[in-house]
């Protein structure tokens, strides 16, 4: 599919009140019409909580790269359950991963998958305590901003590398493999 062509299916999908949401622009080809976010959980929440309040929302798709913990995985998959995996409350007795006096901590939007990613604002070297099939450092801000905002999500990885000690590398070499694969499941 020509880039233009890209460019006008997700802009039948604006008016139809879906919009994207995407890290950075290398990994999906710097097409326009998609909103990017920038790295991390706090640029995340604030791009989509702008776009939340000056759109008419019906759906936010989220697109990007991440790192598989679990070894079995590879290609793009669709994220059901989103978690945090650095916030870190055990002097206070709480367990990792969640915040205290938040109702909010693991977030499921839908039941046809039962990936689970965990979100982080350092990049994934070492997986050893993180207990999720993916991580990446956007998806649970996303995930949670929608919910409290009553908006339908959806979320799809592309793996890019194992969040091992190579991961960097491969990162930067993969990162933009996925979008292809991706506007095969927007056009269904």
């Amino acid at each position: 599919m020509k880039q233009t062509d890209i460019e006008i299916l997700i802009e039948d999908l604006k008016q139809n009140g879906t919009y994207i949401v995407c890290a950075l622009p290398i990994e999906a080809n710097h097409t326009k019409n998609i909103f990017y976010s920038g790295l991390g959980k706090i640029n995340a929440a604030i791009t989509t909580m702008d776009i939340l309040k000056t759109h008419n929302i019906k759906k936010l798709i989220n697109y990007g790269s991440c790192g598989a913990v679990n070894p079995n995985l590879s290609g793009i998959i669709k994220i059901s359950k989103f978690l945090q995996h650095d916030i870190d409350c055990t002097p206070l007795g709480f367990e990792r991963g969640i915040t205290p006096y938040d109702d909010i901590q693991e977030i499921t939007f839908s039941n046809d998958t039962d990936y689970t990613c965990a979100s982080g604002d350092y990049f994934v070297s070492n997986s050893d305590k993180i207990l999720s099939d993916v991580v990446d450092m956007e998806a649970y801000a996303i995930a949670k901003a929608c919910k409290r905002n009553n908006v339908q999500y959806e979320c799809y990885k592309y793996i890019s590398d194992n969040a091992d000690e190579n991961a960097s590398k491969n990162w930067e070499k993969n990162c933009a493999k996925g979008f292809s694969m991706f506007i095969d499941i927007l056009k269904g």
